[in-house]
């Protein structure tokens, strides 16, 4: 059976004239390689080459053979090229959960910029609550997940992916609107809305840890289960809040104003994923990496 490195031997002997420089630049015995090509004289059943004491001549079938083989090599290389590009379109998606109801610009941003740096690896999004996402990280149902921060677990990883500016959100029409800088000494005098800590757990631990910088125990308004359910208790009036500069700038809600606080505070988006022993995997790893750059 004539093989396709039958061919690019001949191809490498004819441009060459010369077993020894075609057995170094195809880096093969120059003993396997004349046997190659008397196996595929074999079995076109005719002479390729004229063979003479210094000197090598390809014969008309050779020629002609050269020529073809040519178009035939030019054409396998388009073959694979595209064969190629067909599996990078249809390769398996990475699977990204979202909790904690994030709707961040920054969160946009990666997804989008991934998309522009890696569109050969399309991501499958899927929203899911924080105890949802560690399970799904676990049994390996996807392989990123983003939360404002899940308990220690030794089976997962968080890193810090971004950070929006504290902001106090307070009703419209509330006394401290009026100012375009709230000091959290003046916010954390009014009663202050809390989060679940089954449901928003990440957000409500950083919340707490500024809190406790501020005052020793703040006057708690309620919980709220969801951050629309948070900005709507704020809207009439349940009490004030904290909140990200990045969902301020999602929310853009007549009904509330978000002013930037005095203190320099963040909120920390975190990005997770599950420890592998053997190594993180390709796709993965280039996308913690495209987060990271971002932060």
């Amino acid at each position: 059976m004539i093989e396709i490195r039958h061919l690019r031997y001949f191809i490498a002997v004819a441009e060459d004239l010369n077993f020894r420089r075609a057995a170094e630049r195809i880096h093969i015995d120059q003993t396997s390689l004349s046997r190659a090509i008397r196996d595929l004289e074999d079995q076109l059943g005719t002479p390729l080459l004229v063979r003479l004491p210094r000197k090598l001549h390809p014969t008309p079938a050779g020629l002609r053979l050269l020529k073809e083989a040519r178009k035939l090599l030019t054409r396998f290389e388009r073959i694979k090229r595209t064969v190629r590009q067909t599996h990078a379109l249809y390769q398996a998606p990475l699977r990204v959960g979202v909790a904690d109801g994030i709707a961040q610009p920054r969160l946009s941003e990666c997804l989008s910029g991934w998309r522009a740096v890696a569109p050969e690896v399309p991501v499958e999004l899927t929203e899911m609550r924080v105890g949802e996402l560690v399970g799904a990280l676990k049994s390996e149902e996807i392989e990123v997940g983003f939360s404002f921060g899940i308990r220690d677990d030794e089976a997962i990883a968080q890193t810090p992916a971004w950070r929006y500016r504290l902001m106090a959100v307070l009703p419209r029409g509330h006394e401290l609107t009026s100012r375009e800088i709230v000091a959290l000494s003046d916010l954390l005098a009014f009663p202050l809305l809390s989060c679940d800590e089954d449901c928003l757990p990440g957000l409500l631990w950083q919340m707490r840890t500024i809190v406790r910088k501020y005052i020793n125990r703040a006057t708690l308004a309620g919980e709220a289960r969801t951050l629309s359910g948070y900005v709507t208790r704020i809207a009439v009036g349940a009490g004030v809040g904290l909140g990200d500069a990045g969902h301020a700038q999602t929310l853009r809600r007549s009904d509330v104003v978000a002013l930037p606080v005095a203190e320099e505070e963040h909120i920390t988006t975190f990005v997770l994923h599950k420890h592998q022993r053997f190594g993180i995997a390709g796709p993965v790893r280039r996308f913690l990496t495209h987060v990271g750059a971002l932060s």
